[in-house]
């Protein structure tokens, strides 16, 4: 079985900008894959185009090998759920979700039964008589989302829906969304500039800047591996380290930096020797000890320094560390009853092993 969806060479141009350039993408079927990026990124003209609200320039979309490249939106039979909801203000909760059933001329008596079996499922039973205004937030994305579920897409469009809600509600929420959406096996394209809920939510994030796809994969694959710097900055946390490559060995190679360090970092290919790069290291990949006699040898990368901030941010401790070269690095430190704390002024020892470098060009 091919792809359900595919993005061949999607272009959309607006006067002098270019907003989508040259995107090709394949979804699979039941797969929950986030479009990531910067706000102008092209992220929601992306999914404007897969939804038919915007034709594009060039390039074709393809549902289940069929073009549905100029096919209008209420023919395409895709659910769409939107940042602001846009429910009926005028229309009950029963009426906004019989609304795309009443269009498509459904009986009476089916849209009661489907409109009942979709309130269960977003464990909204009995709401059927309130108004958008009697509801919440949470309740509002609830309805939007059945609403777009309720005559059964083939794929279900998101656009940063969770946008509106507060942290915790929206926590909640992205689990309820990812829950529905597997238990359903429905397909879902979903828009976000949040990179904490793309990847507690997706099978696959597709990284999107300046309209194109700088790199597509799993959350894991995205984090650990970043094809670039772009990716690495904006996926996580990262200290940065400019150098140059000084030595190579095995499957390492050195880096020294313009502050005089000499770095271990996993080794990349295309990156030979006085080739300047940059060197990427997660702040909670890097240790902080008291002395030097407390590193463990397989540590090849350790630096003295003094503590300058410390920010506690509950199931962490985030330290700014300045080494005696004067480069600040950020640590970030799990936080517990075991955990060793270090006071502002306080003299470390900070180390990480060569594997957790990323030599990016």
């Amino acid at each position: 079985m091919g792809s359900q969806l595919t993005l061949r060479n999607l272009a959309k141009v607006f006067g002098e900008v270019r907003a989508v350039d040259d995107v090709c993408l394949n979804i699979e079927h039941g797969e929950f894959l986030t479009l990531l990026g910067p706000s102008g990124s092209g992220k929601t003209t992306t999914l404007n185009m897969i939804a038919g609200f915007e034709f594009p320039t060039s390039g074709q979309i393809l549902l289940e090998g069929q073009d549905i490249t100029t096919v209008a939106p209420n023919n395409r039979g895709i659910g769409m759920v939107f940042q602001n909801y846009a429910l009926f203000p005028h229309m009950t909760v029963f009426e906004n979700i019989a609304f795309p059933l009443k269009m498509r001329k459904m009986p009476s008596v089916d849209i009661r039964i489907q409109v009942k079996t979709v309130l269960q499922l977003v464990q909204l039973s009995g709401f059927e008589r309130r108004y958008p205004n009697q509801l919440s937030g949470g309740q509002q994305q609830r309805i939007a989302l059945a609403r777009a579920l309720v005559f059964r897409p083939p794929i279900l469009l998101m656009d940063e829906p969770l946008g509106a809600l507060d942290k915790k509600l929206r926590d909640h929420m992205r689990l309820e969304i990812k829950h529905l959406q597997e238990s359903l096996n429905i397909t879902a394209i979903y828009v976000t500039h949040d990179q904490e809920e793309a990847l507690t939510m997706s099978d696959r994030i597709a990284i999107m800047n300046e309209g194109g796809i700088i790199q597509v994969g799993i959350p894991t694959e995205l984090y650990e591996y970043p094809a670039n710097l772009f990716v690495a900055d904006f996926i996580g946390e990262s200290n940065f380290l400019e150098g140059r490559v000084v030595k190579t060995e095995g499957n390492r190679l050195a880096v020294e930096t313009k502050d005089g360090l000499i770095i271990w970092s996993k080794k990349r290919n295309a990156l030979e020797l006085g080739k300047e790069i940059t060197v990427a290291i997660r702040p909670e990949k890097i240790q902080v000890f008291s002395s030097k006699t407390d590193v463990p040898t397989d540590i090849v990368n350790c630096f003295s320094g003094q503590v300058e901030e410390v920010v506690y941010v509950g199931e962490a401790i985030v330290y700014h560390i300045r080494l005696s070269s004067g480069l600040f690095i950020e640590v970030k430190i799990q936080s517990g009853p075991l955990a060793t704390r270090y006071k502002p002024g306080g003299k470390v020892v900070v180390g990480w092993r060569a594997r957790h470098g990323l030599a990016l060009d």
